[in-house]
């Protein structure tokens, strides 16, 4: 029981410091960053990104510190190769773009349009760069483009929301358009949160019996070609789609089984 709510308790210092991370971003260190890139808008969000690499870096050890959780990553070799490619996973925390950034370097990612309207959050997608998913559409592939073009790996979870558990998935479209209309290749990643928490329904302080295992293995880049060779793009991005979908449902189907 006692071990119960050190873990609660963790969990909420975690999170508070990771709002409390944000507003101390947004009014102190990004200042300081325009000051330096003066005049100069890709170094200054490059700059920007690095430094929330190493700030979810620094808050994901914290975690590990205080017992909430264990980090295990496979095959994270490949991502280190990884250049200017849609990095695609599946949804089953509320922490899982942090781990992904914490790990990617050259991050980018489609944010929903609500976290440019969050006070903790608002200052770090702003200057960030990050894209915003209610953009033009225009905008939006545009914004997409010149972000493989600078080298970043664009962060894209195809589902649009935590996974329901015991739901299946559904993926929507974007990610399969983004990567057809740019002609970028795809980086799949696998995501395992064991025992399940921070999931879509239940509260952050309903936390498991024990600290849980956030397992990400990396697979091996998919190919567009074949899809880009059809004339109908919009037929071709619901193949992509479909078949990526069914991707993950074999591979993380397969996972289960042997772990």
């Amino acid at each position: 029981m006692i071990n119960r709510y050190w873990r609660i308790f963790a969990t909420g210092s975690a999170f508070f410091l990771f709002g409390f991370g944000g507003v101390i971003l947004s009014l102190l260190v990004f200042p300081i960053v325009r000051l330096i890139y003066l005049g100069k808008e890709q170094q200054r969000r490059a700059s920007a990104r690095k430094v929330v690499h190493k700030t979810f870096k620094m808050f994901i050890a914290y975690m590990q510190l205080m017992g909430i959780m264990k980090l295990e990553i496979e095959n994270g070799e490949l991502l280190k190769a990884s250049k200017g490619t849609i990095v695609i996973a599946n949804h089953p925390s509320l922490i899982d773009v942090v781990v992904l950034i914490s790990i990617i370097e050259n991050a980018d990612c489609v944010v929903k349009a609500d976290l440019w309207k969050n006070p903790f959050l608002r200052g770090v997608v702003s200057n960030t760069g990050y894209i915003n998913n209610e953009a033009d559409p225009d905008k939006f592939m545009q914004d997409c483009q010149n972000t493989f073009n600078d080298g970043n790996n664009l962060i894209v979870f195809p589902e649009g929301t935590r996974t329901t558990p015991g739901e299946k998935m559904k993926f929507k479209r974007g990610a399969a358009n983004i990567a057809l209309r740019t002609n970028t290749d795809v980086t799949p990643i696998l995501l395992f949160v064991t025992p399940t928490t921070l999931s879509k329904e239940p509260a952050w302080y309903q936390v498991p019996e024990s600290r849980f295992t956030f397992k990400l293995v990396v697979k091996p880049e998919i190919s567009i070609k074949k899809y880009v060779a059809t004339d109908v793009v919009s037929n071709s991005v619901r193949a992509l789609t479909r078949d990526l979908l069914n991707y993950y449902n074999e591979e993380l189907s397969f996972y289960e089984r042997v772990n």
